[in-house]
């Protein structure tokens, strides 16, 4: 039985939410945790701008970040440096791992699937998307 690329999507969508949430989950990392501290690979920043940088990913729920947040202040990967929350080095550690361990299951999640074949799904994807997103308007 033929399924609509809604389907497919919606489908893809879930089992990547779950095989990445598995997969962060082997070294101790919320998804949310994880953007944090690949947010903050990027440099130090005011705790403002990091909640604005952030706030798509993680909605509207303060009590969810303050969580996260102090997880990874009392796990000590994050610090303050001149008022501003930076990765410690236990910090900068623990992102690479996990970067590794999520490129390793991008990795598995694509074989049998060439170059090629990626980047037309992935354009037909945008287009797809786009079309969508002009339609609703």
């Amino acid at each position: 039985m033929n399924k609509p690329i809604g389907y497919w999507i919606k489908r893809l969508d879930a089992a990547l939410d779950v095989q990445l949430d598995a997969t962060l989950a082997r070294i101790k990392l919320t998804r949310g945790q994880w953007h944090t501290l690949g947010t903050l690979s990027e440099g130090a920043m005011l705790p403002d701008h990091l909640e604005d940088v952030l706030q798509p990913l993680w909605g509207r729920d303060v009590r969810l970040r303050e969580r996260e947040l102090a997880a990874l202040v009392g796990r000590g990967m994050i610090t303050m440096i001149d008022d501003r929350l930076a990765l410690s080095e236990r910090g900068r550690e623990k992102y690479h791992e996990a970067q590794r361990l999520v490129e390793d299951a991008r990795h598995d999640l694509s074989m049998g699937i060439g170059i090629d074949e990626y980047a037309i799904a992935l354009s037909v994807l945008e287009r797809m998307s786009l079309n969508a997103e002009r339609l609703a308007r």
